[in-house]
């Protein structure tokens, strides 16, 4: 199990670091990140394990200074990406999971922004449910999918921000070389491809391709750097091969849950009222072999999720928590979706939690 270190190595204290450059670096990030301009790429669902064994697929990421960090609990993208654009771990800013209790009964699909109602925009305005403001402030410019820009999940986690779509990777690598050009001191990049990749397909030979095609566009990134200009690379999560290893809940564990929540290798368990202590008894006796097994009280006292929860934060999250020790998924029969994806994240694994944190220098 690798719980973050959330005051060192740790995926929320990378943009803090390089907002603050000019004061120094910490002594665990590469010091070539110290340039007069620094572009930042998010490389959706590359995890340090994926990486160093891909090392002849991926040549130019692998000849950049620096080593392995750790991602945030949970490991998947809607928490991550939130540590790392607002500097701050899910406890206090409350972007807890991919789906998430907002009223009761309501669950949200935070990357999606929708509930079971539908778009949920309105009913849980963004900027409200993540009310820290990204970046410290520093509005910086940020390259991303051009249909992200209207999302509540880009709004959250994004808000204030200059956001430049791309549509291809070149027009990614584009949008980057102009904002530099134009005298940007700090631009933020993100690219969710490999992680598609690793859902639909596992991490066999279209893994392995993908690799292959982000590699070429760091290099890309690389050849479109100024002088005393730094490429820094990082991701939000490593992955898992699952496959068809999705474990339905116990009958004995169901019986005393009223709603489920997280995801399949992060799954919570909202209790029956007066159940809490008895659903945790019985889930340890039932799926400990397969999970470790908290109640929300014990996971915030191991410092899972970056000390004392936010009132919003405790009021998204269930009673009891699964996260798979093993390759397996536990399945929500409301969000069958899920059920068909072959790499999945979100626990404490080291293949999920460990991030690489690499730069390169021109």
């Amino acid at each position: 199990m690798v719980v973050p270190d959330y005051r060192g190595p740790c995926l929320s204290n990378v943009v803090p670091a390089l907002l603050a450059r000019d004061h120094g670096l910490p002594a665990w990030f590469p010091a070539d990140a110290g340039a007069t301009q620094v572009v930042l790429l998010v490389l959706d669902g590359l995890g340090w394990a994926q990486l160093r064994e891909r090392v002849a697929s991926a040549r130019t990421l692998a000849g950049m200074t620096g080593g392995p960090i750790s991602s945030v609990v949970p490991s998947t993208t809607a928490a991550a990406l939130t540590s790392i654009a607002t500097g701050v771990p899910p406890a206090r800013h409350g972007v807890v999971g991919y789906r998430v209790k907002v009223g009761p009964g309501l669950v949200m699909n935070v990357l999606r922004w929708v509930t079971a109602q539908g778009d949920a925009r309105v009913a849980v305005p963004p900027d409200e449910f993540q009310p820290i403001e990204p970046f410290a402030g520093s509005r910086p410019a940020v390259v991303t999918r051009a249909e992200f820009r209207d999302g509540g999940f880009s709004i959250a986690h994004l808000h204030g921000t200059r956001l430049h779509g791309w549509q291809t990777t070149s027009t990614l690598v584009t949008n980057v070389r102009v904002l530099l050009e134009a005298g940007e001191r700090f631009v933020y990049a993100y690219y969710d491809g490999i992680d598609k990749v690793a859902h639909a397909f596992g991490l066999g030979e279209h893994y392995e391709a993908e690799v292959r095609a982000t590699d070429r566009l760091v290099d890309d990134l690389l050849a479109v750097l100024p002088s005393d200009a730094a490429l820094v690379v990082t991701s939000d999560h490593g992955q898992v091969d699952v496959g068809r290893n999705v474990v339905g809940l116990h009958d004995d564990v169901m019986a005393r849950t009223t709603l489920l929540s997280g995801e399949g290798r992060f799954r919570w368990l909202h209790a029956r009222a007066g159940a809490a202590d008895r659903l945790a008894e019985v889930t340890r006796e039932r799926h400990g072999h397969q999970a470790w097994v908290r109640t929300r009280d014990e996971a915030v006292a191991e410092g899972w999720f970056g000390g004392e929860l936010s009132r919003a934060a405790e009021s998204r999250l269930g009673d009891v928590v699964l996260a798979a020790s093993e390759p397996v998924a536990f399945l929500d029969p409301a969000d069958v979706a899920e059920a068909r994806m072959i790499s999945r994240h979100g626990s404490l694994t080291p293949a999920e939690m460990w991030v690489p944190l690499l730069v390169a220098r021109t």
